[in-house]
């Protein structure tokens, strides 16, 4: 689950005080179902078939097709849900190409990969991809860049997300290159969501005091 810029985005606006809500971060119920219950289906359905990875993808696909409908006829976003629909045919594709059926779950371990590679090349280079992310979201441009403050707080920010994806790397490479598919369904759940909300959290009590709108709403001080 790669979704910054959406939690960020969700984090920032509206009228609410105090810490952005997991359900709005993630999407909603939908966007928890979408984020677990693919992986889920195809791990149950590959294990009751007699592995057959085909069925599997397809139960899988069609679960992720199914809730991405729900979430258009709710005129709700559709980029996460479609990005979901995406993924899970790939990995579908590619288990199904290979005959292994770990494979389903190589694309969600290639995006962590990568998302962790990101956020490091950014934090080198000395442009903390949080803080690109939330000048975006507000429009500010570079002006948090030309405060040492919040640049360092954008910074740290960002090492909590590379130590998200990499912990999740460090759980479920292991399982995947030994062909554990049930376990790994199982971390693909639990270092996902959870996960998630805690790398939300954290990054909220890092950003709350230097974020101009989100001191006001809050009335808090640095942790």
């Amino acid at each position: 689950m790669d979704r910054e810029p959406g939690w960020i985005a969700r984090a920032t606006d509206g009228g609410a005080a105090g810490p952005p809500s997991l359900l709005n971060t993630v999407g909603g119920w939908l966007g928890i179902a979408e984020a677990t219950l693919p992986f889920i289906a195809f791990t149950i359905v590959w294990t009751a078939t007699g592995r057959d990875i085909l069925v599997g993808g397809i139960v899988a696909v069609a679960i992720s097709a199914t809730l991405a409908a729900a979430r258009i006829a709710r005129r709700q976003t559709t980029q996460f849900a479609l990005s979901g629909v995406i993924g899970v045919a790939f990995g579908a594709f590619v288990a199904s190409r290979t005959g292994r059926a770990e494979d389903f779950f190589l694309p969600g371990i290639l995006i962590n990969a990568g998302s962790a590679t990101v956020y490091l090349v950014s934090i080198a280079i000395r442009r903390p991809l949080i803080g690109l992310l939330v000048s975006t979201v507000t429009g500010e441009g570079r002006a948090w860049y030309r405060d040492p403050t919040r640049r360092r707080a954008y910074t740290k920010a960002s090492w909590i997300w590379v130590g998200l994806f990499a912990f999740r790397l460090s759980i479920q490479l292991p399982l995947y290159l030994s062909g554990l598919v049930g376990p790994l369904a199982v971390a693909r759940v639990v270092t996902g969501i959870p996960l998630f909300a805690l790398g939300v959290w954290l990054t909220y009590l890092l950003l709350r005091s230097t974020l101009p709108d989100l001191r006001a709403r809050t009335g808090a001080s640095a942790p």
